[in-house]
């Protein structure tokens, strides 16, 4: 089980006609994971356009005129020069390149917006605010702002609700009447969009959307789509010892990732050029097809085997609409596709297509080989 400290006030959504709330101790219990019809709201989500209650999402500003510059210095990504208006994925890194926060963040009309984990937002709060210094940025919490989702690729017929000229492109943002904003997201699918409003606006909100024809739809929708994408969940897919290339978040802006591999030092930045440049990730965070017919699911965090011996960790399970009962998992990365794997009572299956190419040779290694001759 995942092991969630902070409690989060139920959602006033939750009174939606038909909500089922989020399993007790689960990340998601203050928020729906459904509405009765689970893979018909993924088929929302997926074929039409849905809106998801994601209110537990920890919700944090930074003011000042040296807000991006300074954040640019202590985390992953290249933010130093971000437009107004502009989005981007950010990861604070342990000294040994661990991640301990993945972070999606805003820059809009002199405020940097973060978003993260409702259990994390507090210590990545702190650990901004003992940065600061004598930086010209004030970190603070915003429990008064609230994140909900529309997916779809029918949301831009929601353009009269959402009270926009147009839908923003993939990272950028455009400013919501009234106050929070609108943000174009790569994930959990390709037509994917965060708005930030103000809390005491989210109900109206919800009203709005729904009305203008966004299907009410869960968490459960949102796991789904995103399991099937490979976009990990940070505390959830990673653990202590994750670093960015097993998860995927190796990329700057353009590359939709959490990790830019030209800019300044930062904290844990020699793992990352080391790896890039000289090594390979030791687990892989792949897709894995489960045996629906046995009677217990595995758990976050549970051993996955291969011959009695184990080989990975297991992270989200769900049961999609189309592929049927799915995880991601960091495994080995010596495992092959075909192997059988066990996770508790249930036999799995690693997708061959999920295991990330491993056959480019790093600029650095190559450097070494021809120093040697090779």
């Amino acid at each position: 089980m995942v092991d969630v400290s902070v409690v989060v006030a139920p959602s006033p959504v939750l009174h939606t006609p038909g909500a089922v709330a989020g399993a007790p101790g689960s990340p998601d219990a203050a928020v729906a994971w459904h509405y009765g019809d689970p893979f018909g709201e993924q088929k929302a989500a997926a074929q039409r356009v849905a809106v998801v209650d994601r209110s537990h999402r920890s919700v944090a500003r930074i003011t000042g005129a040296e807000r991006l510059s300074w954040l640019h210095t202590i985390t992953s990504q290249h933010i130093a020069a971000l437009p107004d208006g502009h989005s981007a994925e950010n990861l604070d890194l342990d000294l040994n390149g661990r991640v301990l926060h993945h972070f999606v963040l805003t820059d809009l009309d002199g405020t940097v917006w973060l978003d993260t984990e409702a259990e994390r937002g507090a210590d990545l709060l702190s650990f901004l605010q003992k940065m600061v210094f004598w930086a010209d940025a004030k970190p603070e919490a915003a429990p008064d702002y609230a994140v909900l989702s529309l997916l779809g690729p029918r949301v831009a017929t929601l353009l009269d609700a959402l009270g926009v000229e147009a839908l923003p492109e993939v990272y950028a943002a455009v400013a919501l009447p009234g106050g929070g904003f609108l943000r174009r997201m790569p994930w959990p699918s390709a037509d994917s969009f965060d708005l930030v409003v103000p809390r005491a606006e989210l109900t109206t909100w919800w009203t709005k959307l729904t009305q203008a024809g966004a299907e009410p739809a869960g968490m459960w929708a949102f796991e789904a789509l995103r399991v099937a994408e490979l976009r990990p969940r940070i505390g959830v897919d990673t653990d202590e010892r994750t670093i960015p290339h097993e998860a995927r978040w190796i990329g700057g802006v353009d590359e939709h990732g959490a990790v830019h591999l030209n800019k300044g030092c930062y904290r844990g930045q020699e793992t990352v050029a080391r790896v890039h440049n000289l090594g390979k990730p030791p687990r892989n965070l792949v897709l894995l097809h489960l045996d629906g017919s046995a009677d217990e699911r595995p758990a976050v965090g549970d051993d996955v085997t291969a011959g009695g011996r184990t080989v990975g960790r297991l992270g989200t399970v769900v049961d999609h609409y189309e592929l049927g009962p799915i995880a991601l998992a960091l495994i080995k990365r010596s495992v092959p596709a075909g192997t059988e794997l066990v996770v508790g009572s249930m036999a799995a299956a690693i997708d061959p297509d999920s295991i990330p190419a491993d056959d480019v040779v790093q600029a650095g290694r190559a450097a070494v080989d021809r120093l040697r001759g090779r």
